[in-house]
């Protein structure tokens, strides 16, 4: 399969910045999602923060989701818009991360996972049909049921928030990515509506969790 340039470039940057980070304590505190320097006006967290990672662990599946999402929404919608995508819903993940955390001043994440669900979701909604094979699992798994499933986690790791990883831009990210395709593709809404709502059933828990005070 081949590999966008822009992917290989943005993959690229999340490995520098990650190797960087892991390596140099100071460069990642300076840059990490960290509420309490947000709040006093380190605004650029927002964006620098989607370039680090906890672990290498964390930076592979990353990348490994970019890498075969990707190149569905480049060839639909272009380059332009698949960095539009990407950047948009990574920091749309980390605003909804601040909305749930900013009265939590030790509150500290890092990851590229908004971004990449913006993508993953853009590109599930532009190609329904797909599928695709984990490694422990030897049938393929239809994409909408690993996304879905990947943002139920990310609930729960909301609830335990104890490793470092923002759970909550997962759903800030494919909430975006979701809006952006449709935006372009405003068709999708009507022909792929039972998908949409398939994709969103983890959106509806978070607020219902939240709503009667279940996470915060």
């Amino acid at each position: 399969m081949d590999i966008s340039t822009i992917v290989l470039i943005i993959i690229a940057l999340n490995g520098l910045v990650t190797y960087k980070g892991l390596n140099d304590f100071s460069f990642f505190n300076k840059y990490c999602f960290d509420i309490s320097r947000i709040n006093a006006g380190e605004k650029h967290r927002f964006f620098t923060s989607g370039f680090l990672h906890a672990d290498w662990m964390h930076f592979m599946f990353n990348m490994l989701t970019l890498y075969f999402f990707a190149d569905i929404i480049i060839f639909t919608s272009g380059v332009l818009y698949f960095v539009l995508i990407y950047l948009v819903s990574l920091v749309v993940g980390n605003v909804l991360t601040y909305q749930f955390f900013k009265n939590q001043p030790n509150y500290r994440a890092v990851g590229a996972s908004g971004a990449i669900m913006g993508v993953l979701y853009a590109s599930i909604l532009l190609n329904p049909d797909m599928s695709l094979y984990l490694f422990f699992i030897p049938i393929p798994i239809p994409a909408y049921a690993f996304a879905v499933g990947y943002l139920l986690y990310s609930i729960y790791g909301m609830k335990k928030n104890n490793d470092g990883i923002g759970h909550t831009a997962h759903i800030g990210g494919a909430i975006a990515g979701l809006v952006l395709i449709l935006l372009k593709y405003p068709v999708l809404l009507k022909a792929e509506y039972k998908l949409i709502a398939i994709l969103l059933i983890p959106v509806f828990i978070l607020v219902g969790m939240y709503k009667n005070k279940r996470i915060r």
